[in-house]
């Protein structure tokens, strides 16, 4: 059974920083690598990309909102990606999920369409106030 636990979400201030886990289990790595990361819900609005990684090469891609703010990391193990988040704004508040789908290196890309991930989470909430 492949298991993806997101962790890590709380309610802060404007300003704070905060890093999201995410533990990946049962999921056999595609030989050209998988596309891992994480996406936003907030409420009333569409699911949407924030950062991913490509897990044969590192490589990273980022939203707009999250350049220069997260960062996206994973273990050499492969079980567990973090986004590390500074200067978090009230925009950032939604759910947070992480979500894996089989893509060769550069066919990553937070404009996934959500119906196309492979494997979802369950979310941890983020709530950041002004």
């Amino acid at each position: 059974l492949v298991q993806l636990a997101e962790t890590g979400g709380d309610s802060v201030q404007a300003g704070d920083s905060l890093r999201l886990s995410c533990s990946v289990s049962g999921y056999t790595y595609n030989g050209n690598g998988d596309c891992l990361g994480w996406f936003r819900q907030a409420p009333g609005e569409d699911r949407q990309g924030v950062a991913l990684i490509h897990t044969s090469g590192r490589h990273t891609y980022y939203a707009d909102s999250a350049k220069g703010r997260f960062t996206i990391s994973q273990d050499n193990a492969k079980t567990t990606v973090y986004l590390q988040m500074t200067n978090l704004k009230p925009e950032d508040t939604a759910m947070y999920y992480c979500g894996i789908y089989r893509a060769a290196v550069g066919m990553c890309t937070v404009r996934r369409n959500p119906s196309l991930i492979d494997v979802w989470g369950q979310g941890t909430q983020v709530t950041v106030s002004s």
